[in-house]
């Protein structure tokens, strides 16, 4: 009878366990901490890439000027410069992720020139060279980059839409995510394509960034929610 005693208590310790990890505070604060890790290493790694290209850049710029002279410490400028802006632009972009607040298209174009101008910068010389293995050696890092900067962006706005997903609730707007938020159904993947159908009238191109502002669906969703209607739209067309 103790042992029976022993494992029933043990049981009901088990359960109430369970039922505090389910809870939908601690599944959010779980997720929290992930996202911090996640933000933690790809901002190391985009900083790191970054200070890589430092040095290229700045012999890119310099040429054949001689050391301490001003055009050569003037080419010191040029990699921040460019490295600042996209900074700037992915500590944005790392709270409207968040609060899944969708930017424009001339974030997304200055994202990819600074990054483009980073690419071109460190690898002219070795294209010009026909140095394979230099071209190798300084394309990783700026790819790196841009493939995190990019990343990083989805994966803010899909750890969001996990919140919500393991806890049932739709995010309240403005309110970040581990706050207490007023209970409310889940809109669903089909209740956001409603919502963009009756927006829609012949003539309006359905792209991921019109579904996204006439739903307020998040960025990760408008791409399938586009295909669906424009499949839709098309048909009822022929």
């Amino acid at each position: 009878m103790s042992r029976a005693r022993e494992l029933a208590r043990s049981a009901a310790e088990a359960a109430e366990v369970r039922a505090h990890l389910g809870h939908p505070d601690v599944v959010a604060l779980g997720i929290e901490r992930v996202r911090r890790q996640v933000d933690w290493m790809c901002w190391s790694g985009i900083v790191l890439g970054l200070a890589f290209t430092m040095t290229n850049v700045q012999q890119f710029a310099a040429g054949s000027a001689a050391v301490w002279s001003l055009r050569w410490v003037a080419a010191w400028a040029l990699d921040p410069t460019v490295s600042l802006v996209l900074l700037a632009i992915l500590r944005a972009e790392q709270v409207t992720a968040r609060y899944r607040v969708a930017t424009g298209g001339w974030v997304r174009r200055a994202k990819w020139f600074t990054l483009a101008a980073t690419y071109v910068m460190n690898t002219w010389e070795s294209f010009v060279a026909r140095d394979v293995a230099a071209v190798v050696l300084h394309s990783v890092p700026p790819l790196v980059v841009f493939v995190a900067a990019e990343a990083i962006t989805d994966l803010r706005d899909k750890l969001t839409e996990a919140v919500f997903a393991a806890s049932g609730r739709e995010q309240v707007v403005n309110a970040p995510v581990v706050q207490e938020e007023v209970p409310r159904s889940r809109k669903l993947f089909a209740d956001y394509l409603a919502d963009a159908r009756a927006v829609w009238s012949p003539g309006v191109e359905v792209t991921p960034a019109w579904v996204r502002e006439v739903s307020g669906c998040s960025r990760g969703l408008s791409s399938r929610l586009a295909r669906v209607l424009a499949e839709e739209v098309s048909g009822d067309e022929r």
